[in-house]
């Protein structure tokens, strides 16, 4: 049925309902409520029903519920059926119902819904419970449960054979599949259980809602744990729980499993196991090993292997019943491999054995009282006491033994030693070589501290020769110091090399004396000992402590220092002196040499002294005067003049020994503005001078040059314009050349030019003509031909359409005869006459339940012969004859 007869049915089913008549197709059914009694039934089609006035429909025609094989629908407030599947009515004929309750209706014949029952759930398919599922039910209220789960037969049949089962409200249980589950009002799907895959080498852990019996029959009760170790799949029943899968630990020979009780039970091997114990299970036990409900997986445990030359303290080590033997320790040795069990530990870890060379010993403390060594060579060794053993040997300490540390031999070459300390005594002594010196048990070395500034001297390892001036500052000594070789070794013996014409003091604090030593040598100190360290000045004016230094240098060697003097008419000058100076002594006087370091600081000094003298002098002297005259005043200044009138030749300080020898005037600069502008001026002056006769003489040479090279121009001038004549004349010859033939030829090549044109536009209109006829002719024929197409195109196109116009009239009229044809057989003579006969005769039957005697029935469109309709009316209707008169 297509939409438009839909919308037609729609249609008239609307018209029949507004109209009071109801046509009721198969299938379909109504309510209607009888308002005088308030009763409402159910109709049910096919049928015709009228309503009548205290009637009205509640329930337009629906289609009555289909519930396909293998489907179900639940149905809210289900009539009350007899014994025979009827529905139950009560006094005034209304319907009883099951108010509140529900029904499961399966696959039947198509069924409407009774007034008052609603379609709880809509038509589902019913549940496939597969292998290896099953679907945990619960009782919603008692009822009697028959296995297989088939719903009880109705309408006074036996009930099918099978177990019978009281549920209780609350109960669960399983329906396992496979199998297609029926559904019950009393019964609710908690969910779907799936059964559990155990792989080799897992376990399944269980645990029990409550009290019950497992399906391998062991009673179990609520919260039990249990391990299921078949392989294969595993359903677990409706009071057990699913609690994780366990995986076996596999062992190996170099792997065990470290375990820990959390209860007491027995194991799977056997042994009874008490809460809060701990033990490996090894290779030895199982391959592999799946750990238990109540055993917790402390970790694993790698195996212990030591070889031929390794050993190992064990802590805690156990018995051979597996107690722990706590506090005590155990040495093992290789070659052995075995597992460190629960609470036992290595202390200190696998070490190797002690191999000892001829330089080499261990330093051995006795950590308790023992005796080591034979009867005759019995040794007893208490608590605390120190020993050692030396080389060449293996050895492994005992228990009692502690290994202090392993001593080696020290190598010492003559200039090299080392500080060693007496732990007993506390006395301290410096060990020279060459030698190698190995430490008794009762000493150890000892590290000498010295201040930053000689530690970095000593690193330094410069010679004050060549860096005698050179200044360092803070940054340039810490970049310096990054640049040496790591920290010293403090033990070892602090050794100086003091350079050639040099001299270092040392200080022995013990014994409060000093000595010197003259360079080259080479100076170590013993542990009481120092160096005395020099701050001297530098830089150009004098600045003290600038340079430190270990080493003296004796000279003969200079210093420059810069300072200001003012002479008697109040000039002040700057004077830049060096003095050559050396230290007068006697090396192999000890008072004398002591003499070089009494004056810490004998540069400023020296400069002070010297500095202080010129002042003096150059103050009783003019400017003038000292300008011409500062080498003799400075000099005289300091050497001073002796008895014969004649300047010194040095100037000696007799605190140190120190001796001036000579000085070099460097610069000696005027500080006065004034002054210095008028040296300037006078300087600037006698250059100016001569800077002015040497430009008049160039500029008397640069005017000769300049009018000898005027002559040449001018004279190389007159002789370029002649030869420029000269050649204008050609020039002029060849122009007047070059126009006559140029006007010859442009004559000519316009007289052939005009011609050639004409000749050109002759042949040129020709071809055009040509040209112009043949386009003519070629357009008349493509008229021609597409007119002739277009024509030929108009016919075959007009008698294509006759052509199928006929055939169409000729099958249209095939088929309608054809169609008329079949039609007429197939409805059949006797139809037809039925069908013609049925409309009078139904007239007829109605006017005779009416009880007319006579009528007539007309359309208005028609005649009436009134005379004959009017004597039929007058004369008496026969009884016998029930039909009307025609009209």
């Amino acid at each position: 049925m297509n939409t438009s007869e839909i919308k037609r049915d729609n249609k008239g089913e609307t018209l029949g309902i507004s109209s009071g008549i109801i046509r009721l197709k198969p299938q379909q059914y109504i309510h209607v409520i009888d308002n005088n009694t308030g009763i409402t039934r159910l109709e049910v089609g096919p049928q015709t029903i009228t309503l009548r006035d205290h009637e009205r429909l509640i329930l337009r025609p629906e289609p009555m519920l289909i519930v396909p094989p293998r489907h179900y629908c639940i149905v809210a407030n289900p009539v009350l059926r007899d014994e025979e599947n009827q529905p139950i009515a009560d006094p005034h004929g209304q319907i009883k119902l099951r108010y509140g309750d529900a029904e499961i209706r399966f696959a039947q014949e198509p069924f409407p819904l009774h007034p008052g029952e609603e379609l709880a759930q809509d038509v589902t398919r019913l549940q496939v419970v597969e292998t290896n599922q099953a679907l945990r039910l619960k009782a919603l209220r008692d009822f009697v449960d028959i296995h297989p789960n088939t719903p009880l037969l109705r309408g006074g049949e036996s009930e099918s054979e099978g177990q019978r089962t009281n549920r209780l409200a609350g109960d669960e249980w399983l329906f396992e599949g496979p199998g297609t589950y029926l559904p019950r009002v009393e019964v609710e799907v908690v969910e779907t259980v799936k059964a559990v895959v155990i792989k080799p080498n897992q376990a399944l852990r269980l645990i029990t809602r409550q009290s019950c019996t497992d399906r391998q029959g062991n009673r179990r009760r609520a919260g039990e744990e249990w391990l299921v170790r078949d392989e294969g799949a595993y359903l677990p029943g409706v009071d057990e729980q699913v609690v994780s899968i366990i995986h076996a630990c596999v062992l190996t020979e170099r792997k065990a499993l470290h375990l820990k009780a959390k209860r007491t039970f027995a194991d799977v091997f056997g042994r009874q196991r008490k809460a809060g114990d701990e033990w490996l299970v090894t290779f030895e036990d199982a391959e592999i090993h799946i750990p238990d409900v109540y055993e917790e997986v402390v970790g694993e445990v790698e195996i212990a292997t030591l070889g031929d030359r390794e050993w190992c303290i064990v802590l805690d080590p156990i018995d051979v019943d597996g107690k722990p033997q706590l506090g005590m320790k155990e040495v093992r040795q290789g070659r052995a491999s075995f597992f460190l069990h629960p609470g036992e530990s290595l202390e200190g870890g696998i070490q190797k054995v002690y191999v000892l060379s001829e330089q080499e010993a261990l330093l051995l403390r006795a950590k308790e009282a023992f005796n080591e060594g034979e009867s005759d060579h019995l040794v007893l060794h208490q608590p605390g006491d120190l020993w050692m053993i030396s080389g060449p040997r293996d050895y492994i300490p005992r228990i009692e033994v502690e290994v202090v540390e392993k001593r080696k031999a020290i190598p010492l070459d003559k200039n090299e030693g080392i500080y060693v300390r007496d732990i007993q005594t506390g006395e301290l002594k410096l060990v020279g070589g060459p030698q190698a010196y190995m430490l008794s048990p009762y000493e150890e070395l000892w590290e000498k501290e010295l201040s930053p500034i000689v530690e970095e001297l000593v690193a330094q390892n410069t010679d004050p020769t060549f860096d005698r001036g050179m200044l360092r500052s803070a940054a340039m000594r810490a970049a310096k110091a990054e640049e040496m070789e790591p920290i010293r070794d403090r033990t070892k013996a602090v050794v100086f090399h003091v350079p050639q014409n040099s001299a270092v003091q040392i200080h022995d604090y013990k014994n409060r004396t000093a000595r010197t030593v003259f360079g080259p040598d080479l100076v170590m100190l013993g542990p009481d000992e120092a160096f005395t360290v020099l701050r001297l000045s530098g830089g150009k004016p004098k600045k003290p402590n600038s340079i430190k230094s270990l080493a003296l240098l004796l000279g003969p060697d200079f210093m420059t220092d810069v300072f200001t003097v003012e002479t008697s008419d109040h000039a002040r000058l700057q004077i830049q002196l060096s003095y050559n100076w050396y230290f007068d002594i006697v090396r192999h006087d000890e008072q004398a040499a002591a003499k070089l370091f009494q004056v810490p600081d004998f540069v400023g000094d020296a400069c002070k002294a010297i500095a202080s003298r010129v002042r003096g002098v150059v103050a009783g002297e003019k400017f003038d005067e000292f300008h011409r005259n500062s080498a003799r005043i400075i000099r005289q200044a300091v050497f001073g003049i002796s008895e014969e009138g004649r300047i010194g030749d040095e100037f000696r300080f007799k605190t140190n020994s120190l001796v001036i020898t000579n000085i070099d005037i460097q610069s000696v600069e005027p500080i006065d503005e004034a002054t210095l502008k008028s040296l300037q001026k006078s300087v600037q002056i006698a250059i100016q001078i001569t800077t002015d006769a040497q430009e008049a003489a160039a500029r008397h040479d640069a005017a000769r040059i300049e009018q000898e090279a005027k002559a040449r121009l001018e004279r190389q001038a007159i002789v370029d314009r002649s030869a420029a004549e000269s050649e204008r004349k050609n020039l002029l010859e060849l122009q007047a050349e070059n126009m006559a033939i140029e006007s010859t030829g442009h004559a000519t090549a316009e007289a052939r030019a005009k011609a050639e044109s004409a000749r050109i536009q002759g042949e040129l209109a020709v071809n055009l003509a040509q040209q112009e006829a043949e386009a003519t002719r070629i357009r008349a024929e493509g008229e021609l031909a597409q007119m002739t197409a277009r024509q030929e195109a108009e016919f075959a196109h007009t008698q294509a359409l006759s052509n199928l116009e006929i055939e169409k009239a000729q099958r249209m009229a095939e088929i309608t005869s054809v169609e008329f044809r079949e039609k007429v057989e197939a409805i059949g003579p006797e139809t037809l006459k039925a069908m013609a006969q049925a409309g009078p005769e139904m007239q007829a039957k109605l006017l005779q339940s009416l009880g007319l005697q006579s009528v007539l029935i007309t359309d208005g469109k028609n005649p009436i012969n009134l005379f004959t309709t009017a004597q039929g009316l007058v004369n008496p209707i026969a009884a016998e004859n029930p039909q009307l008169p025609g009209g």
